[in-house]
C-alpha cells in the first residue's frame, strides 16, 4: 500500500510558501516576487515517488481582506485546511522573530489551529538570523505542543528539504495515489501563462498596478511549423492605471511581452508568439461576477 495525501501551505504574505513548493518539486509551478500577494488562487503541486505522493496546496497569504477578491483569497486558504491531511505553517524569522505572536488574532491561522489534523511548523529564512535564536523560539514553540514537527529551514537555500519530505511522509496515510506519477500539476498550460505574464508584471511595476492587474488568456493556438500564438489581456480598473502599464510609446507593456515570452518558451519548451492587450474593467476585484468569470470560485455556497 502506497502513501499519499494532501498537504497545504499556509503563512502571511511573502514569507516563502511559494519558493517552498518549487524547491519540494524541484522545478518552477508557482511565480513568486519580491511582493507580497503575489499567490492569488491556492497552486497543486504533486510529487511522486514508488512509494507516496504528496499533493501540495500552495495557499494565498493570510491577510485581513479589504476588498472582495482578498475575500476570494481568504477563502481559498481556508479550503485549502479543510480538504488537506497535513497542515504546514511557515513562519519568516524576520519578519516574525516572536514566533506565532503576530498571528494570535487572525481568523485563518484560527481556523489552522482549530482543526484536528497533523501539523507541521517550518521557521525559515534561518540563514538570516542567529542559531541561538532559532533555538530558543522551537523551545518556545516545542512547549505548546501544537505541531508534530518543528523545522528550521532555508527555502531559498534548499535547507532541510529532505526533512520536509521525510515529516511529511511519516504522517500521509495510506492510500493509492490520486494522480498519475508523471503530473506535477492539475492546471493547464494556460493558466500557467497567465501567471507567468501576471508576474512579470509584478516583477516591473510599483505601488498598485501588480495588484490592479488580472491576466486573462484569450487564444493560445497551436500552429503547426510555426510559433505558438499566444493572445492575452490585461485587466486594470482604471484609464490611468492603463496608461502607467502601456507605458510612453509602449515602451513598458513591450519590455512585459519581452520577458513573459522567453519565460513562457523555457516553460513550455518550445516558441510563442505572444500579443499583449490592456484593457479597462472598472472594480473588477470587487465584482462578484467579474470575479467568478476569472475562476474565483465562491466556496461558501
Amino acid at each position: 500500500m502506497t502513501k499519499a495525501g494532501y498537504v497545504a501551505i499556509i503563512g502571511k504574505p511573502n514569507v516563502g510558501k511559494s519558493t517552498l513548493l518549487n524547491v519540494l518539486l524541484g522545478q518552477k509551478i508557482s511565480i513568486t516576487t519580491s511582493k507580497p500577494q503575489t499567490t492569488r488562487k491556492r497552486i497543486l503541486g504533486i510529487l511522486s515517488t514508488e512509494k507516496y505522493q504528496i499533493i501540495f496546496l500552495d495557499t494565498p497569504g493570510i491577510l485581513a481582506p479589504a476588498y472582495l477578491l482578498q475575500e476570494k483569497m481568504m477563502e481559498e486558504v481556508e479550503q485549502s485546511v479543510q480538504d488537506a491531511d497535513i497542515l504546514i505553517l511557515i513562519l519568516d524569522l524576520i519578519e516574525d522573530p516572536d514566533g506565532l505572536k503576530t498571528l494570535q488574532n487572525d481568523f485563518t491561522y484560527k481556523l489552522f489551529m482549530r482543526v484536528k489534523k497533523p501539523k507541521i511548523l517550518l521557521l525559515n529564512k534561518i540563514d538570516l538570523t542567529s542559531q541561538e535564536h532559532v533555538k530558543l523560539l522551537m523551545n518556545k514553540i516545542n512547549s505548546t505542543q501544537k505541531f508534530e514537527k518543528i523545522i528550521p529551514v532555508s527555502a531559498l537555500e534548499k535547507f532541510n528539504i529532505q526533512q520536509i519530505v521525510d515529516s511529511i511522509v511519516e504522517l500521509l496515510p495510506q492510500n493509492p495515489k490520486f494522480y498519475p506519477d508523471d503530473i506535477v500539476s492539475d492546471e493547464n498550460e494556460r493558466f500557467f501563462v497567465s501567471e507567468i505574464i501576471r508576474e512579470k508584471i509584478f516583477e516591473l511595476y510599483q505601488e498598485e498596478i501588480p495588484y490592479s492587474c488580472e491576466v486573462v488568456i484569450q487564444e493560445f493556438k497551436e500552429v503547426e511549423g510555426r510559433k505558438d500564438l499566444i493572445q492575452a489581456e490585461i485587466f486594470v480598473e482604471k484609464d490611468s492605471q492603463k496608461g502607467i502599464l502601456i507605458g510612453k510609446q509602449g515602451a513598458a507593456i513591450k519590455k512585459v511581452g519581452e520577458d513573459a515570452r522567453q519565460s513562457i518558451e523555457e516553460f513550455l519548451q518550445r516558441p510563442v508568439f505572444l500579443e499583449l492587450r490592456v484593457k479597462v474593467k472598472e472594480k473588477w476585484r470587487s465584482d462578484e461576477n467579474v470575479l467568478k468569470s476569472l475562476g474565483y470560485t465562491k466556496w461558501k455556497e
